[in-house]
């Protein structure tokens, strides 16, 4: 069996631990000993792992199993939009002194707000790794890492019902959280390196019709106004990916 570690596991990284519980021997780390002890709990190898915005006087330790693991998958934020520069190198350099010189398949978890926040269709060439301070400096130190972009992530206690939302007519670009989790494991039997795909729902509904769709409403007429639209066409493509939720109407 092959053994697996999620570095980060909160909403999502649990989400993926749980989904291949069972095929994979899983390794986990979260921020704290209450997390870790329910990681453990559920059959994971937990341990405590914090990556901090700062410098330290002393490198952070090698994690003791990056050795032993066959797949890597990281759901720390990386991908630099949301904090200023130093504080993402200091967070990235103290990830590298944790995981070493691993060697095998690596999957790191970016994100579609890296596009620029104007209308148009965004596809992975709109915007190079290069551009992207968090996701080139992965890239520099380990060449065949997997870069996954995500929309919003949605799913189980996730709907966008329960958030304040403005501008109804926009178009959404989610994610449903099985999806994702279909997908690394498509990749990883595909033996996938080196690649850069934008994990987002097919379909594009209005933030109106979608709330309304959660709420048990009525849509008489569906009106989509301007905004950004990410195309996950080259992943549904080099993966003959089919989605079990495209509609983001549907996730709930």
């Amino acid at each position: 069996m092959k053994k697996t570690g999620i570095i980060g596991c909160g909403w999502l990284g649990s989400k993926i631990a749980d989904s291949m519980s069972g095929k994979y021997q899983i390794y986990t780390t979260a921020t704290t000993k209450d997390k870790v002890e329910d990681l453990s709990a559920k059959g994971f190898n937990a341990s405590v792992a914090v990556f901090p915005d700062f410098q330290l006087e002393k490198k952070i330790e090698e994690w003791s199993e990056i050795k032993d693991l066959d797949i890597l998958i990281i759901t720390i934020p990386l991908s630099g939009k949301s904090c200023c520069a130093s504080s993402l190198y200091n967070r990235i350099q103290h990830l590298f002194s944790f995981i070493g010189s691993f060697k095998g398949q690596m999957f790191v978890m970016s994100s579609t707000g890296v596009y620029p926040d104007a209308p148009g269709e965004y596809r992975e060439e709109s915007l190079s790794t290069d551009k992207v301070p968090g996701e080139r400096m992965i890239r520099n130190k380990y060449p065949k890492v997997n870069i996954l972009r995500l929309a919003g992530l949605m799913g189980d206690n996730r709907l966008l019902k329960n958030y304040n939302v403005s501008n109804l007519d926009a178009p959404v670009n989610h994610i449903h959280y099985e999806d994702i989790c279909r997908i690394i494991e498509k990749m990883i039997e595909k033996g996938s390196e080196g690649k850069l795909y934008n994990i987002a729902a097919p379909q594009h509904p209005s933030k109106g019709h979608v709330i309304s769709a959660q709420k048990n409403l009525s849509v008489i007429e569906e009106k989509v106004g301007e905004g950004k639209i990410i195309l996950p066409s080259k992943m549904i493509s080099e993966l003959d990916f089919v989605f079990k939720y495209p509609d983001p109407c549907e996730f709930h």
